[in-house]
């Protein structure tokens, strides 16, 4: 491939100007890159190493060593070695453990972004580039289309990713791949070819087979780029406008369900109350991603219809993890009480997430010393371990939905701790809180934490 010409190659002023969005940075920055060894990782981490040490920052390239292919660990090596020439400190992080047979790459991706962001929070690392450029949006907005996505999906990738410790940017998604691949051979910086980028197996693949044909046509990568971009400005917009709906529709309660207004939710224009709804089943439920279009757009005009019939004849619903009811003008909207996590023993001062939904903590001196404890829901057999010991447990305003997958500590007797029910079997472990803290810390936030673009 011939090089770019001069004038049209990156550089240090127009990585500036694609990194101004993100600010403002702390000072000297320490940014982590994720460097597969392609092009365009490669690319992004030498000028991403420029950018920082102009503000006396660093960054640390990061490669996962996925272990799918024979010679992985030598190009990762080699990939250590080029960035050690220009100065950067780079780790390599290995997927261990078995690999599954189907859905290789959805699983090698979890895992990528898992080791990448456990480094970035242990080593106290904010910002984690990508290298996704144009192409990767124009093949990310076909893919979404032909799932047949609605106007989220259409989006594509965001140019920024919130994460509970760190932040992922993406500031190359307007620039082509071509000016990647120039800029290396411009530096005289060989990179890595990954087989697999060329396997037609992988839909991913077919779409970007595809591209050369649908450019010929006028439909460019540019093209399809920014007819992500412009939806979503229109995602950003009806965010917005979605959230200060759920502000006024919508309770969620400190033990992990919620009531929706049925005449404020439904007096809103149709796209915003789906979205009120498909932001509130990710609340409660915390599945991995939002309802499919079409089975969200059947609950909606269920409910709907039972807002208009007072709710009487409708026996509710299911939808992401979620069972929806009814209580007159209020849909109760409950985590479902099927696929619950299985008890697991917990441990002195332990603290973990359960249920994708409630952040744990074990006191450090709550059960006595050889007495294996379990957490698990409370369930239907707990809530009768709980009312037998305390009837006036029974008083307490909690839905009967909402019981069974409230989280509980349990011996060998049954339930010795609930503390949404503010119940303790054993009082001389201390006060009720002691033992168990299970606060509802959901892995999606009610409305979300936004879509950007960068400009």
């Amino acid at each position: 491939m011939t090089a770019a010409p001069d004038t049209d190659l990156l550089n240090d002023a127009e990585l500036a100007h694609l990194m101004a969005p993100f600010g403002p940075f702390e000072q000297r920055p320490h940014l982590g890159v994720a460097v597969s060894g392609g092009p365009d990782s490669l690319a992004l981490a030498l000028l991403a190493d420029r950018w920082a040490r102009r503000l006396g920052g660093r960054v640390t390239a990061l490669t996962v060593d996925h272990g799918l292919r024979p010679d992985s660990a030598n190009e990762a090596a080699k990939v250590g070695r080029w960035l050690a020439g220009h100065g950067i400190e780079h780790h390599i992080l290995t997927w261990d453990g078995t690999k599954p047979r189907t859905g290789i790459q959805a699983a090698a991706r979890e895992a990528r972004y898992g080791l990448m962001s456990g480094w970035c929070r242990d080593a106290g690392v904010l910002h984690l580039l990508l290298g996704h450029h144009q192409e990767d949006q124009a093949e990310t907005f076909m893919l979404r289309l032909a799932a047949d996505s609605g106007i989220d999906g259409l989006a594509a990738m965001a140019a920024v990713v919130e994460k509970p410790s760190m932040r992922l940017l993406r500031p190359l998604l307007n620039v082509p791949k071509a000016r990647l691949r120039a800029y290396l051979e411009h530096m005289g910086q060989p990179w890595v070819t990954d087989p697999s980028n060329d396997d037609p197996a992988f839909t991913r693949v077919r779409i970007r087979q595809s591209l050369p044909a649908l450019a010929a046509a006028g439909v460019t990568p540019a093209a399809l780029a920014q007819a992500a971009a412009r939806m979503a400005r229109a995602r950003i917009a009806l965010e917005d406008t979605a959230a200060k709906l759920l502000a006024t529709c919508c309770h969620v309660a400190p033990m992990g369900y919620a009531g929706l207004d049925g005449g404020k939710l439904f007096a809103a224009p149709d796209e915003i109350s789906l979205r009120a709804l498909s932001r509130t089943v990710l609340c409660i439920g915390g599945p991995k991603y939002p309802p499919r279009t079409a089975k969200l757009e059947s609950l909606h005009e269920k409910m709907k219809k039972a807002a208009r019939d007072g709710g009487s004849s409708w026996r509710g619903a299911t939808l992401g993890r979620c069972r929806i009811s009814a209580c007159g003008p209020v849909f109760l909207i409950c985590r479902e009480s099927r696929n619950l996590p299985q008890p697991a023993l917990v441990t002195d001062g332990e603290e973990r997430v359960w249920d994708r939904r409630f952040r744990i903590s074990i006191s450090a001196d709550g059960p006595p010393q050889g007495q294996p404890l379990r957490l698990a829901n409370l369930g239907v057999e707990g809530w009768r371990d709980v009312i037998a010991v305390a009837p006036e447990t029974r008083s307490l305003r909690i839905p009967l939905e909402a019981r069974g997958s409230l989280p509980a500590l349990w011996d060998d007797d049954g339930v010795i701790h609930a503390p949404h029910l503010e119940y303790s079997r054993k009082p001389r472990f201390g006060a009720v809180s002691s033992l168990l803290r299970a606060d509802f810390r959901p892995r999606q936030s009610l409305a979300g934490t936004g879509f950007m673009v960068a400009h």
